[in-house]
C-alpha cells in the first residue's frame, strides 16, 4: 500500500495551532474590558459584574474537557474549528446587541449578554484542543518548548488587546469596535481552517492507513505520543490517574487565576486607585502580557530542570505577591506585586504541561481536557468571589480579595509536595 504524504511539519503544526489559540483568546478580549460599561448602564453590583466578566470562562473552561478529549480521535482540527465558529457567533451577537440597544435600551438584556458571552468563551476552550494538537507533533523531550510557546504566545491576546482596546473604543466607539472585532475573529477562523494540519498519525489514520503503519510513519516524523482510542476511553483513563487531578488543581490556581485577574484588574485599578480606562488597560496589559511572555520563554527551562521544581518555586512566589497585593496601599508596590504574580503564574502554567506527558503519557488529550477545562474554571469562579469581598468591605475589599491567591498557593504547595514524594515517576 502506498502511504500518503504528510502535510505540514512540527514547526508549522505548532505555529498554526498557536495562532488559532491567539484568535480564540482574542474572542473574549473585548468583552472583559467593556463589561463595566454594561454594568454602569444596568446598575449592576460588584458581585454581578464579577459574574458578567467571568461568564466566558464558564464555557471556555467546561468545553475544554470534551473537546480536548476529542483530539485523541480526530487530531484536533475539527473540534478547534467548531469552537472558533461558535466564538464568532457569540461576538457577532454582542456586536448586534451593542449597536442595537446600548446604552439606552439595555434593560432586560442581561440574559442575552450572558448567552453571547458564553458563546464567545468557546474561543478560550480552544486551548485544550490546540495544546494537544501541538503536543502530538513533538517528541517528549521537547514538550516543554512546544507547550510553553503555544500557551505563552496564545495567551498574549488578552494583554495585548487590554492595552489597545480602550484606545480603539475611545477613537471609534464601542459599537464600531465590536464590528471590527467580529471581522477580525472571522478572518482568524478562516486562516486556521485553511492552514491547520493534524499530527502525522492522525493525517494517515483519517486516510484509512492501518494503525501499525500510522505509528511507524509518524515515528519517523518525530511523533512519540499516540492516543488510546475513543473520547470516553481517553477521559476515563486519564481520570483514573491521580496525576491528572494534581495537575488540574495546580492549573486551576494559576491559569484560572490568570484568566480571572485579566478581567478583574480593570475593576481593581479603577475602584481602588481611581485611575482612568486607558491607564487601567495599560496596567492590565502589563499583567497579562508579562505572564504570557514568561510562559512562552520558560518552556526550555522546564525541559532542563523539570516541571515539578518550577511549580514549587512559582507557587511560593505567588504567595508572596498575593500578600503584597492584599495589604498594599501604594500603587508602585501594587504594580511590583502584579508583575511578581504574573511571572509566577506564567511559570507554573508552563510547568504543569511539562509534567503532563510525564505522568499521563497515554491519554494526553483526555488529561489536557480535564486539566485545561477544570483548571480554567477558576477564571469563572474567582471574579465573583473577589467581587463579593469588595461588596462586603468596600474599597479595601478590592485589595483583600487578592489574599484568595495566598490561600490557594499554600494549598497547591502542600498538594504538590505530597504528590512528588509519593509518585513513582521522576520529578519532572
Amino acid at each position: 500500500m502506498n502511504i500518503p504524504s504528510i502535510k505540514g511539519s512540527h514547526i508549522s503544526g505548532l505555529w498554526i495551532a498557536t495562532l488559532g489559540f491567539f484568535f480564540g483568546m482574542a474572542s473574549v478580549s473585548l468583552f472583559g474590558p467593556t463589561a463595566h460599561k454594561f454594568g454602569d448602564v444596568m446598575h449592576l453590583s460588584s458581585t454581578t459584574i464579577g459574574i458578567l466578566v467571568a461568564i466566558p470562562s464558564l464555557s471556555g473552561s467546561l468545553l475544554r474537557i470534551p473537546f480536548g478529549a476529542w483530539v485523541d480521535t480526530t487530531g484536533g482540527k475539527k473540534p478547534f474549528a467548531i469552537l472558533m465558529v461558535l466564538a464568532v457567533i457569540g461576538v457577532a451577537g454582542l456586536m448586534w446587541l451593542v449597536n442595537a440597544h446600548y446604552p439606552d435600551t439595555m434593560d432586560g438584556k442581561f440574559p442575552l449578554i450572558l448567552l453571547f458571552g458564553l458563546l464567545a468563551g468557546c474561543g478560550v476552550a480552544t486551548f485544550s484542543v490546540g495544546i494537544s494538537q501541538a503536543s502530538y507533533w513533538f517528541p517528549k523531550n521537547r514538550q516543554g518548548y512546544a507547550t510553553g510557546l503555544f500557551g505563552g504566545i496564545g495567551t498574549l491576546a488578552p494583554g495585548l488587546f487590554a492595552l489597545l482596546l480602550p484606545i480603539i473604543i475611545a477613537a471609534i466607539g464601542l459599537g464600531s469596535a465590536y464590528v471590527c472585532w467580529s471581522i477580525f475573529l472571522a478572518v482568524g477562523t478562516i486562516i486556521y481552517i485553511v492552514f491547520a494540519r493534524n499530527a502525522p498519525y492522525f493525517q494517515l489514520k483519517n486516510k484509512g492507513v492501518s494503525e501499525e503503519e500510522c505509528k511507524s510513519v509518524a515515528l519517523t516524523k518525530g511523533q512519540e505520543l499516540f492516543p488510546t482510542g475513543s473520547v470516553k476511553k481517553s477521559l476515563s483513563m486519564s481520570a483514573r490517574i491521580p496525576g491528572t487531578w494534581i495537575l488540574t488543581i495546580l492549573y486551576f490556581i494559576t491559569f484560572g487565576g490568570f484568566l480571572a485577574l485579566t478581567v478583574w484588574y480593570p475593576s481593581y485599578w479603577r475602584e481602588f486607585y481611581g485611575i482612568g480606562d486607558i491607564q487601567c488597560g495599560i496596567l492590565t496589559a502589563a499583567f497579562s502580557m508579562s505572564s504570557a511572555l514568561v510562559r512562552a520563554s520558560t518552556g526550555s527551562l522546564a525541559d532542563k530542570i523539570g516541571g515539578s521544581k518550577l511549580s514549587f518555586i512559582s507557587l511560593a512566589v505567588i504567595a508572596i505577591g498575593a500578600i503584597g497585593m492584599g495589604f498594599s496601599q501604594s500603587i508602585v508596590l501594587s504594580i511590583i506585586c502584579t508583575f511578581i504574580i504574573a511571572f509566577a503564574m506564567g511559570i507554573n502554567n508552563t510547568a504543569v504541561f511539562k509534567m503532563l506527558p510525564v505522568y499521563i503519557p497515554k491519554a494526553v488529550g483526555g488529561a489536557s481536557g480535564w486539566i485545561g477545562g477544570i483548571g480554567a474554571f477558576g477564571g469563572f469562579a474567582f471574579p465573583p468571589l473577589m467581587g463579593a469581598v469588595a461588596d462586603s468591605y468596600g474599597k479595601m475589599g478590592y485589595a483583600w480579595g487578592f489574599l484568595l491567591f495566598l490561600i490557594l498557593a499554600v494549598i497547591g504547595l502542600a498538594i504538590l509536595w505530597l504528590f512528588t514524594r509519593s509518585s513513582k515517576q521522576p520529578a519532572n
